[in-house]
């Protein structure tokens, strides 16, 4: 009875539409790739008329001076930016990356889906996904800067764009998480391996890539946050410390084109944050490769 099933599945015809119908729905298929393709093309478009014209407006200005240890107002090195830009990256990634991590295993792996404590944290989490930069940096000024005693540093700083970015990471490795197969966690169980355990060796691995563009996106927004620094690490334009006040190449940018008076460096350093930006996104995209090959 089966073969025979099988062999009238075989050997049927698609259902012929009346040419009408055929015809509108060959109209509406072309027309939703139509815009697809326009999407994609406009996308595109605006994205190399960005990036060429930082090119061609910031190349020409790029100069030795540009990169001296000290700034001055008439060199306007970007290096102390630039070291600064690195470090507050660094401490942001370092506070919020371990916390929203543990976040997303507690909510993948140990908490009911049907609890109310993870649809709090769920709503939680999307409400401070949606919520301004500036109030963070207003949030930031008055708790660690004012109230914490923290001052203008760039601990300050790292603090508030931990907060940030913490939504961010904790939803991506949420969803890489919940994107390994759960025959992994069960072949591990088989195998007497404990919660913890399949956590770390069987589970993880394979979602590391995910939460790595989870990273990456975050890396982005620190350094092209410019509001939320302000008002918390501050504008002091040299190498600062952990309880100093510093710049970051986006704000540094910012302060130039507002005072109206370096706008051609200010177009030079934004070709250095673009090239510091796609470095960053390489560097990542190789990496996430390499943990996917061995995942």
């Amino acid at each position: 009875m089966n073969n025979e099933l099988t062999a009238g599945l075989a050997g049927a015809r698609p259902i012929d539409l009346p040419a009408g119908e055929r015809r509108r729905k060959d109209l509406l298929t072309g027309a939703l790739s139509g815009i697809t393709y326009a999407g994609a093309i406009l996308a595109m478009t605006v994205l190399v008329f960005i990036i060429g014209f930082v090119l061609v407006k910031g190349i020409p200005n790029l100069s030795l001076d540009l990169f001296e240890t000290v700034y001055t107002s008439d060199n306007c090195s970007v290096l102390p930016a630039i070291v600064n830009t690195v470090f507050m990256t660094a401490l942001a990634l370092g506070l919020s990356v371990p916390l929203g991590v543990l976040a997303a295993v507690f909510l993948t792996e140990y908490a009911s889906s049907s609890s109310k404590i993870v649809g709090v944290i769920r709503i939680t989490t999307e409400t401070l996904s949606g919520i301004p930069s500036i109030v963070y940096g207003l949030f930031g000024s008055l708790f660690f800067r004012i109230y914490l005693h923290l001052g203008y540093s760039m601990l300050s700083g790292a603090l508030t764009l931990s907060i940030m970015i913490l939504p961010l990471i904790m939803r991506t490795a949420e969803e890489a998480l919940k994107s390994v197969p759960m025959s992994y966690r069960e072949a591990s169980f088989g195998l007497g391996a404990g919660k913890l355990r399949t956590i770390v060796k069987v589970v993880l691995p394979p979602a590391m890539p995910g939460i790595l563009s989870g990273v990456i996106l975050a890396t982005g927004r620190i350094v092209g946050e410019t509001a939320a620094l302000i008002y918390t690490s501050g504008t002091v334009a040299k190498m600062a410390g952990l309880s100093e006040s510093g710049i970051t190449l986006a704000v540094h940018m910012y302060v130039l084109s507002s005072e109206g008076l370096h706008i051609d460096k200010a177009y030079a350093t934004a070709v250095v944050l673009l090239a510091i930006v796609l470095v960053i996104n390489w560097v990542s995209e190789l990496a996430a490769r390499k943990l996917a090959g061995k995942s």
